[in-house]
């Protein structure tokens, strides 16, 4: 009876696939390491697989090009033959023509032909092979004697101690999925719709106690009203009967769709080693394209996201690590005259935060150049020089991803088009709900932060009220959540902010930001949920949080997708629809929305101010309260960068913090009071430090005032300036 080969077709494929993947990865290690004879073995096992289901499956033209592969890597384990770097451009690049050919059998076609330049070339690689019946003959009794191979060919049945498999349609487990998570929706308005029952019942309780008080002695009495009250008291008693009948129900439905939720979510978790690993070929090719030398190191592989989102992120760090070998990566020369090694290092790193999953993508080479961004964006007209020169660092590093935004001399065909980070920033942000956040120092590398959430089927949400409206909020992009009063907001330059701990951040209603009527600033208390962007934090005050749910999320129709407040939408109690808010579009109305007028503010010219805090927020804070009263002002992240800034420029007063990275604000203290321009410059340090030593400390190092933090206002701040330098 003839096989049906349609049946196993794609099975074929998918295991073909599987094999490709591993003689990529063993090939890049064995290019490392040519002594690995196991990862040789593993290479001519899988080659030797392939060619044998190929011809099974009468695909002569993938059987012949794998036939070839194997004859070379049976050589260089025989000893007979040494991989060249050559050897390994031709052992990849078959790897690349058998999924190509795989690719064509998925779109229908019967048998693709394999080219007979790398077949020629293979066979000239394996010079001392023996001729092709041989080479089968030692296949099949080394297949005898190998225990793995003939365990391969046997295929036992699974048993005790064996995991079983089970091909299923992805389509199909993502409409399980989808329905998983609706089901989960739909119970959590049942539980509030069994909130409100309880309300109804308490309501009803009390109008049954309200009515028997008002009845006077007599009705009470008789024997209606006796029978009346009786059938109150039963009614309510079975009323409440149910109701906790119903509750507890609903308990344990919801310890079973708990279940339910995480099992069906494990599903279609997969490792994001499956992400990584293809990457190092390109990483491989890349680097030769460029010229550059790189080590490219994975850890945290195993840590498992959503299939959906790892199928989704590919690209886009395809997109920085080609970003890296450009633009961040020095080639060999530079990186010597540097003092740095010869060969760069790209790190890919994974790890679970905050309820979701970090990606790190770290290069060491020369960093973000800031006054290259500043100057295309210039040239573009994307900001005028003054709004440039405004814009903190975090804002600067930001611009690479506008859309066309490059800062390569020349447009190739690998880089230069200013096409990726904009689409990496729509993947990550809007797309994935995610965030992505940059740190970079000049001459030490550039990381890239990618928080992303688990899984897309459901979000854990924080349902908010402002001014009568019901919203929502994601988890993921929620840092803290307080209750403060109306004297626990201060007023700087005429915005909003709050002291959270060390910090001190802008805060806004949320109302105001969304221009809702209806006014609750009366309000004696109010909830502030600190939200972040990256690395910008900001407060927004809401009037009441009503509870945290795991819901779908709806993307938004198209009609509406210009709505960059608004990511999706969900159902609420009573079929309502919350919309769930985007938070980078509302931290970024908030900034327009506060931004200072300074009508009528006395102002001061000529007086050049260094700010040194590696906090953003309060570095941002104090630069427009200088400057809201006309002084000029440049900051610094830290006392390192601060040492340098005045190396070329002498400033007219330093205001600074204490504990920073690499320097600290006493050393920096020390530092300039040791240079002979700097000897009379007045020195004020803000601080959270507040113990008397630690004031001394500060006089010592030559500060000429010492603020805490906890008692900072901008009043202080001024007076203290002028003070010291006369204006």
């Amino acid at each position: 009876m003839a096989i049906d080969r349609s049946k196993f077709l794609a099975r074929f494929v998918d295991e073909a696939r599987v094999h490709c993947a591993k003689l990529t990865e063993g090939l890049l290690v064995l290019e490392k390491s040519p002594q690995d004879s196991e990862t040789v073995n593993s290479l001519f096992r899988s080659a030797h697989t392939i060619k044998g289901s190929a011809r099974m499956m009468k695909l002569s033209g993938i059987g012949e090009l794998a036939h070839g592969m194997e004859d070379l890597l049976d050589a260089v384990r025989g000893g007979r033959v040494s991989l060249s770097t050559g050897s390994f451009e031709l052992l990849l690049k078959c790897v690349d023509y058998i999924a190509s050919m795989l690719d064509q059998i998925n779109t229908g076609q019967e048998s693709p032909e394999a080219p007979a330049d790398l077949c020629e070339e293979l066979k000239k690689e394996a010079l001392c092979n023996p001729d092709y019946s041989d080479a089968e003959q030692k296949d099949e009794k080394s297949a005898e004697a190998d225990p793995e191979k003939q365990a391969a060919n046997n295929s036992p049945r699974p048993g005790r101690g064996q995991t079983e498999y089970l091909r299923v349609d992805a389509g199909k487990l993502d409409e399980l999925i989808r329905l998983m998570g609706e089901i989960i929706s739909d119970h959590n308005r049942f539980r509030m719709d069994i909130q409100k029952a309880h309300e109804v019942f308490r309501a009803t309780a009390r109008g049954i106690e309200s009515a028997l008080a008002m009845m006077d002695q007599d009705s009470f009495e008789s024997w209606n009203s006796r029978r009346i009250i009786e059938n109150f008291e039963i009614a309510r008693n079975n009323l409440r009967q149910e109701i906790h009948s119903i509750s507890d129900g609903v308990r344990m439905q919801e310890h079973l769709f708990g279940e339910l939720r995480d099992a069906t979510l494990e599903l279609r978790m997969i490792a994001l080693s499956t992400v990584f690993e293809p990457l190092t070929r390109n990483v491989r090719d890349l680097a030769k394209d460029f010229g550059k030398e790189v080590d490219f190191v994975i850890t945290g592989g195993d840590t498992e996201l959503d299939r959906k989102i790892c199928e989704s992120i590919g690209d886009s760090l395809l997109h920085m690590i080609r970003n890296a070998l450009d633009h961040g990566l020095e080639n060999p020369a530079e990186r010597i005259n540097s003092g740095k090694p010869r060969k760069g290092k790209i790190e890919l790193n994974a790890f679970y935060h905050g309820g979701g999953v970090t990606i790190v993508l770290h290069d060491d080479g020369r960093g973000l150049d800031q006054e290259k961004i500043r100057a295309k964006a210039l040239s573009r007209h994307l900001f005028d020089a003054a709004t440039l020169e405004r814009m903190s660092k975090v804002e600067i590093n930001n611009l690479i991803f506008l859309p066309g935004f490059s800062t390569s001399p020349i447009i190739t065909d690998l880089s230069g088009r200013g096409v990726g980070m904009d689409v990496v920033r729509q993947n990550i942000v809007d797309e994935l709900k995610g965030s992505i956040t940059i740190e970079t120092q000049q001459g030490k590398g550039t990381s890239f932060f990618l928080h992303l959430p688990l899984n897309l089927a459901v979000c854990p949400l924080f349902i908010v009220q402002a001014a009568g409206m019901t919203m929502a909020l994601p988890e993921t992009s929620i840092v803290e959540m307080l209750t403060v009063s109306r004297d626990d907001i201060i007023e700087i330059v005429g915005k909003q902010a709050f002291r959270l701990r060390e910090q001190i951040i802008p805060v806004e209603r949320l109302a105001g930001i969304l221009k809702l009527e209806g006014d609750s600033s009366a309000l004696k208390n109010s909830t502030l949920m600190v939200v972040r962007d990256g690395e910008n934090k900001f407060g927004l005050l809401v009037d009441e949080i009503l509870g945290r749910e795991e819901m779908v999320v709806k993307p938004l129709p198209e009609y509406l997708k210009h709505l960059r407040i608004v990511t999706g939408g969900t159902i609420g109690q009573g079929n309502s629809i919350i919309n769930v808010l985007h938070v980078p579009e509302l931290m970024r109305l908030a900034g327009e929305s506060t931004a200072p007028v300074f009508e009528g503010t006395a102002k001061t010219e000529g007086s050049l101010i260094l700010v040194v805090d590696d906090s953003i927020n309060t570095r941002e804070i104090e630069k427009s309260i200088l400057e809201a009263y006309g002084y000029t002002v440049e900051t610094a992240d830290d006392g390192q960068e601060a040492l340098e800034k005045t190396r070329n420029t002498i400033y007219d007063l330093i205001i600074t913090d204490v504990e920073m990275p690499r320097l600290d604000g006493f050393s920096l203290t020390e530092k300039l009071r040791s240079d002979q321009r700097y000897l009379s410059v007045p020195i004020i340090i803000v601080t959270s430090l507040e113990k008397d030593v630690d004031r001394k400390r500060g006089i010592m190092a030559g500060a000429d005032a010492y603020i805490v933090k906890k008692a900072f206002d901008q009043s202080n701040l001024l007076d203290t300036i002028r003070t010291l330098i006369g204006e």
